[in-house]
């Protein structure tokens, strides 16, 4: 399947039953409703889906589970590992699976140079001919795709076709347009850069709170792409508390509870798996007081 790289693409949190296993019917139900509500892909066991704590099994499965539950969606899903190996076959599996692409992720805990992080790229990526997102996020993997490293792999690689752009610099956006032209799409990774980076020329937008919110994330980028700045900012300061959630430590936890939240638990619980622990205290007070509010407040759609 040929990839539109336009939209809003959530990263998915992964629901866990009470015994900590995958509770995919929910998974599958919440992946419809959010294509359901204008979603254009769905992008799973990322960061925000707790995949460093998911089995390469149940990978695997999750990705048989949207591929069946969403078929003609693109399912791009979130490809990182320990070692080059295992991210290579996840890969494999992805496409075997279904997957219509591939959102390509440094390794995990192992921050290194160009030369080893080029050579484990190339690896993943070239292990399939499904379209890759290269994902820079230098905030949270200490691993920074530079615009002349992200030009020197689309060089390389023709099913290198987009960017997730994360670094939190919006001029990134700039610096990659200016070497690569129109070769790669762009999209926004972090949710409170969203319109900063739509301004920018971004056309898809990973987002974390867009499984909680997905019409509100919708209107705000067709609104946004279409050159109607003025009129996605009264939704953009309405939802810039809960897409700040995005870009904290806790963001799986906080993502979570505005998903419980916000379908009043139909589409989500708090679950986590350790060494995350859930919310509680003054804490999850003070962030059910924020989606609440903003609840309470949403403008009409």
């Amino acid at each position: 399947m040929k990839i539109q790289w336009k939209g809003v693409m959530p990263a998915t949190v992964t629901q866990f039953n009470a015994d900590q296993s995958i509770d995919h019917a929910l998974m599958a139900e919440h992946g419809r409703w959010l294509v359901e509500n204008g979603c254009s892909a769905i992008v799973p066991h990322g960061s925000l889906g707790e995949g460093a704590t998911l089995s390469f099994e149940e990978k695997v499965a999750l990705q048989k589970t949207y591929t069946t539950a969403l078929p003609g969606t693109p399912i791009i899903p979130g490809i990182a590992a320990l070692t080059t190996k295992e991210a290579v076959d996840l890969a494999k599996a992805a496409k075997d699976n279904g997957c219509s692409g591939l959102m390509v992720l440094p390794p995990y805990l192992y921050a290194s140079d160009w030369r080893e992080m080029k050579a484990h790229t190339k690896a993943v990526i070239s292990a399939t001919d499904l379209p890759c997102i290269i994902y820079n996020n230098p905030v949270a993997y200490k691993t920074d795709f530079t615009p002349a490293h992200i030009k020197e792999l689309a060089d390389e690689l023709p099913n290198v076709e987009s960017v997730k752009e994360s670094s939190t610099d919006v001029r990134r956006i700039a610096g990659i347009r200016e070497l690569c032209g129109d070769r790669l799409a762009i999209g926004v990774g972090v949710d409170d850069c969203a319109l900063e980076g739509f301004a920018m020329g971004a056309s898809f937008w990973i987002t974390g709170v867009g499984g909680a919110f997905p019409k509100h994330n919708v209107k705000l980028f067709d609104l946004a792409t279409s050159g109607r700045i003025e009129e996605a900012m009264p939704i953009y300061l309405w939802m810039l508390e809960m897409l700040r959630m995005d870009t904290v430590v806790k963001f799986v936890q906080l993502i979570k509870l505005q998903q419980t939240l916000a379908t009043e638990g139909k589409m989500g619980n708090n679950r986590v798996r350790a060494p995350r622990l859930e919310l509680e205290g003054a804490e999850l007070a003070a962030a059910t007081a924020i989606i609440e509010k903003a609840i309470a407040t949403a403008p009409a759609i």
